[in-house]
């Protein structure tokens, strides 16, 4: 039996659930666009209609599917190519109970303020930040440049120490180079609507390994946010800090 249709007021209700839900008007936008063409909207024409990378635009339509706001499914290439995926919007029920976090809130806060700065200026406070917090773990643990037994080992203590905070990190040797390697990145969102906040991370880590071990030089060669599997911080001893 089909559903009714909703009426403007139970619409609104559900549209606001959403924002709501998600913390996020990109998301709310992108529902509306879906709401309104009902024959449904491949990624690609949702990352044109609003102006968004492609795999931004692919992640908040999972996110949509994953509440079971909208449906996906295959529309058939009249070509030799793969069926595009379509999304549509769905008829769930009115569940209107959802859990929102105060990080949540405060690490969306974080990217809207970092947005208004010029990207230059964005990218070192949230590096500054980020600096500050890792020295601040580093203290907590009771330990310092004091006593570590080398480049190494201080890198595998950084690695659990991200792990400890939802980053999945691990350290690993990459040709001659040694980096940290997060598969999860627990400013989720945040981070792909703000890429800039992954300068927080590179902060993170030159703080904590300058507490370790002694300065370091760290750049971000992968990030989840710009579409990657994984955020990968090459770091790379300085000259002073080497035994």
């Amino acid at each position: 039996m089909a559903q009714r249709a909703l009426n403007p007021t139970e619409f609104a209700n559900l549209v606001n659930a959403i924002t709501s839900a998600f913390g996020d008007p990109t998301r709310r936008d992108i529902y509306l666009l879906i709401h309104e063409h009902p024959d449904g909207l491949t990624a690609s024409e949702v990352a044109e209609a609003t102006g968004l990378h492609a795999n931004v635009a692919r992640h908040h339509l999972d996110k949509l599917v994953g509440g079971s706001y909208v449906e996906v499914s295959q529309r058939q290439s009249s070509g030799a190519g793969r069926p595009a995926k379509v999304y549509r919007a769905a008829e769930p029920g009115l569940a209107l109970e959802f859990d929102v976090r105060h990080d949540d809130i405060l690490v969306t806060l974080l990217g809207k303020a970092l947005s208004r700065l010029g990207e230059a200026e964005a990218a070192a406070l949230a590096e500054e930040v980020g600096l500050e917090f890792g020295k601040q773990m580093a203290a907590s643990m009771g330990t310092s440049t004091e006593g570590q037994r080398s480049f190494r080992s201080a890198l595998h203590v950084v690695a659990d120490a991200l792990s400890a905070h939802g980053f999945a990190a691990h350290a690993e040797r990459h040709g001659e180079e040694l980096r940290i390697v997060s598969s999860h990145c627990p400013f989720g969102d945040v981070a792909i609507e703000h890429p800039v906040i992954c300068a927080v991370d590179r902060g993170m880590v030159k703080g904590l390994l300058g507490s370790l071990y002694g300065e370091t030089q760290v750049a971000l060669s992968s990030s989840v946010a710009m579409g990657d599997d994984s955020c990968i911080a090459d770091v790379t001893e300085s000259p002073l800090a080497a035994r």
